[in-house]
Order: C-alpha cells, then sequence, then structure tokens
C-alpha cells in the first residue's frame, strides 16, 4: 500500500523541525577543540565507523574528488587526528585511521552533543519523545531504503 503523498504545508513543517533538530545536534560541533570543521567531522566519523578506510571510499562517502579528500585528510593527520599507512592488500592504496586523539575529539563531541539533546528532549513529555523517536525510527528506515527522489 503506497503512502499518502505530504503536501507543501506539511513538508515545509516538517523541513522546519529537522532544522531545528539539526541546529541543536551541530551545535556541539562548536564546542570541539581543535576547532574542526564539519566536513572533517563527518570525514573522522566515517572513518572511525568503517575504520580501515581506503581515501577513495571516504571521497566517495564524502561526494567529493579524491584530492579533496586526501587535502582534507592532511589536515586531520596534521592536527593529530587521523593517521595514514599503505593498504593491507593494495600497497597503492591508503588507508585511514583515527588516532586516538581523534577518538577523544569524537568522543567529546558526542557527549556534547547528546548533552545539548538530551536538555531539549527533558523539556518534551514522554509521549512525545516515545511518537518522535516512532517517526525517526520510521524515516530513517525509508531513507536508508534508498527512496528515488
Amino acid at each position: 500500500m503506497a503512502a499518502e503523498v505530504p503536501g507543501p504545508d506539511e513538508v515545509a513543517e516538517i523541513e522546519g523541525a529537522a532544522l531545528a533538530l539539526g541546529l541543536v545536534l551541530t551545535r556541539a560541533n562548536t564546542s570541539v577543540y581543535p576547532k574542526v570543521p564539519a566536513l572533517q567531522l563527518r570525514a573522522l566519523h566515517f572513518v572511525e565507523t568503517v575504520e580501515p578506510l581506503t581515501l577513495t571510499r571516504l571521497a566517495d562517502m564524502l561526494g567529493v574528488l579524491p584530492s579533496s579528500a586526501s587535502r582534507l585528510c592532511d589536515r586531520l593527520q596534521s592536527a593529530g587526528l587521523l593517521s595514514r599507512r599503505p593498504g593491507a592488500h593494495d600497497r597503492r592504496e591508503v588507508e585511514l585511521l583515527v588516532t586516538d586523539s581523534g577518538r577523544d575529539l569524537l568522543a567529546r563531541l558526542r557527549r556534547d552533543r547528546r548533552a545539548d539533546l538530551g536538555r531539549v528532549l527533558a523539556g518534551m513529555s514522554a509521549e512525545g519523545r516515545a511518537a518522535l523517536l516512532t517517526g525517526l525510527r520510521e524515516f530513517t528506515a525509508v531513507a536508508d531504503a534508498g527512496v528515488p527522489v
């Protein structure tokens, strides 16, 4: 059974709510030291999630050229957050690994982000939080299924 297509007003209202959620989640990004731009944080998160990750695959995940991903990794490596090594199966590849400092930074970011989110959620009713979680789970499932645009 096909879902009912939302109207433009409903989409706009959901967009506004999603932006508010995004602002709460990204507020913690400004607190991390050293200051790390959002794209670099995203790259660090991808590497941590898929470790070891090749430079080519990271570029694909970020939607950037390999040369841009390489420069981004140069900055992360200079900051002591990322390390590189030759590929285990193909020495022409470069594998990326998060350093202990990078893991500490990501853990601090997650802690701060969850604290910010927790403060907002504390202002909601239990029913509201449950409804939000149900909706976000369904949204995630549909988004992960690769709904065509």
